[in-house]
Parts: structure tokens; sequence; C-alpha cells
């Protein structure tokens, strides 16, 4: 019955079970995958295998774990494509004196660990909170070059004063408030008070 569900040539898939790695930096993730295969020899998958499936099924996870072992979590994160190019071709040549194609791999999930998702997560909140202080630090540093710009100009001529507390009134009354107050100078107080 075996060899006649082999020698259809439909293409077979499998799950590769979930596989603790550690990756070359030191992190351990979870990764599974799904491999699709045929049988294009049936004589030599009878002959040269006790049992194709079942063989494929480990070689497919021991590939897994050796590939992903040799690679940074950085790595296996960016280039799942590659991964799975690269397993296929592996495993094809592998298994290619059992009879069997391998047409296709594909890396499903890769899980990591809690305790690193939080601390990425806290890592990535970090570097957001710096980013958003150094702008807001730059925005004050315009803000003061164009203050001390308005100094400058308004030092020269005593009057751009007088003119910017003239404007800053007429904006004031049109908001129409009821009670406006007016700053006045201290030297003109101290005018007062000495009499």
């Amino acid at each position: 019955a075996e060899v006649s569900t082999q020698s259809t040539g439909r293409t077979i898939s499998f799950d590769v079970p979930p596989q603790e790695i550690l990756t070359k930096d030191s992190v351990t993730v979870t990764v599974d995958a799904v491999v699709y295969f045929r049988i294009k020899d049936a004589v030599s998958s009878v002959c040269n295998v006790d049992n194709v499936k079942i063989a494929t099924k480990l070689l497919a996870q021991t590939t897994l774990r050796n590939m992903l072992g040799t690679m940074s979590l950085a790595e296996i994160l960016a280039e799942r494509e590659e991964i799975s190019n690269s397993m296929q071709q592996t495993l094809d040549s592998a298994t290619h004196s059992w009879g069997v194609l391998v047409e296709r791999v594909e890396v499903k999930d890769v899980r990591l660990p809690v305790t690193l998702q939080r601390a990425m997560a806290a890592e990535a909140e970090a570097h957001r909170d710096a980013k958003a202080k150094v702008i807001a630090a730059e925005g004050e540093l315009n803000a003061s070059k164009a203050l001390k710009e308005a100094a400058d100009v308004i030092n020269k001529s005593p009057a751009a004063l007088q003119l910017r507390y003239l404007q800053t009134l007429a904006a004031i009354a049109a908001e129409r408030n009821s009670t406006i107050i007016f700053p006045v100078p201290i030297e003109m107080l101290n005018a007062f008070s000495h009499k």
C-alpha cells in the first residue's frame, strides 16, 4: 500500500515540528517549517530507504537545526526566503538517492522567547524616547537661535520693540478679552518714586 501511494507522483507535504535552535549569537528560538516533495523514482524510494516520508522528515528536522545554528537571530529573521531555498537544495540533493524530489521548503514561524520579546520592545521604546529627546533639543536650539536673532534686531532699533509691543496688544484686543494688562517699564516707576 505504501508503494502505491508513493508512486502516484503527487506532491506530499509534511510539517517539520517546531525545533528549538541555539543561534550563533546564543539566542534560543523555536522554528518550524513545511516541506513539499514527491516521489520521482518509486523503485529507489522503496529499495533505498525504509520509510521515505519519515526519513525525509527526520532529515528536514536536522537540516533545519544545522542551518539555523550557524546563523545569528538577525540573519534568521531577515533571510527566511534564502533559508528556505538553501534548505530545499540541501534536502533535494540528500534525498536524490531515495528517489525523492524536494520541490519546496517554507520556514513558517520563528518564535522568540517572551523575555527576549520584552527586552527588544523595551530597547525599541528607549530608542524612540532618545530620538524624541534629540528632536526636542534640536527644536529648542533652533528656537533659541531665532530668539537671539530677534533680540539682536530689536537691540539695533529701539522702535522695533515698541512696534512689537503694539502688535502684541492688537493681537490681545482681537481676541475680545475684557481685561488688558499693560506692562509698564520699571524705569518709568523709578521716575515717580524719587519725587
